[in-house]
């Protein structure tokens, strides 16, 4: 799970589908790969777990799903340690996990964030199709367009806002929580105001028409390289 593992770590995977849950405490990242023999894998919709045996142990890792078989020998590179990780799909908490990609495929610390799991190789649902993108404005004191939230960001710091748009990428289970992009057709990609970063606990789909309820958020940094000047957090969706 895009990297979180981030998003995608993310948007940030599954930006995860199926793992992943509330309240994930992240450890420090670790600095060398971890190496050793496949003992146990189980497969999720988008990931693989897997338990290792190591020179120090048994531990238990996760990456984007590989075909991964018993006995073999693999290494987990940009490994994120990940406390009391809750796996949606296999209905399992794991106390430690270590979250990571194999050599050559999309990096472990990509799966925190969102925004960051949209780099993530397949973990990201099929984008919606962004073109001729029009939705109107939500109504209410506090409703915005996706461009007034980016531009006027400053002035709706902490605040919360009201967004009516289409659902154009949608990662699940991300850091206990579900990653968005909306658009609703106002602003422009050139100076990219036209794209909205949300964060909820509800579920949706590429494609559906959401109305999102959440408070403005400044200068988001998730670390790995993944950081937004503007996302709305924590929003209630309504169809």
């Amino acid at each position: 799970m895009k990297a979180l593992f981030a998003i995608c770590l993310m948007v940030g995977a599954t930006f995860f589908s199926g793992a992943g849950g509330p309240a994930h405490a992240a450890a420090a990242p670790v600095a060398e790969p971890i190496k050793g023999e496949v003992l146990e894998v189980v497969d999720s919709d988008s990931f693989t777990y897997f338990r290792l045996k190591t020179k120090d142990g048994e531990i238990w890792s996760a990456v984007a799903r590989a075909p991964l078989k018993v006995g073999t020998q693999v290494t987990v590179e940009n490994v994120m340690p990940m406390k009391d990780f809750k796996s949606k799909s296999l209905k399992r908490t794991f106390p430690l996990i270590y979250l990571g990609n194999l050599p050559g495929t999309a990096s472990g610390a990509s799966m925190a964030g969102d925004g960051m799991a949209a780099a993530h190789s397949g973990m990201a649902k099929p984008p919606a199709d962004v073109a001729n993108v029009k939705v109107p404005k939500a109504s209410g004191a506090n409703a915005r367009t996706v461009a007034e939230i980016l531009t006027k960001s400053a002035e709706l710091k902490d605040k919360p806002v009201s967004v009516r748009g289409k659902v154009v990428k949608y990662n699940e289970e991300i850091m206990g929580k579900n990653w968005l992009h909306l658009r609703d057709g106002s602003g422009a990609e050139a100076d990219k105001t036209n794209d909205l970063l949300v964060t909820t606990k509800s579920a949706a789909r590429p494609g559906d028409v959401v109305t999102a309820n959440g408070v403005a958020r400044l200068d988001k940094d998730f670390g790995s390289g993944y950081s937004y000047k503007v996302m709305l957090e924590d929003a209630t969706l309504q169809k």
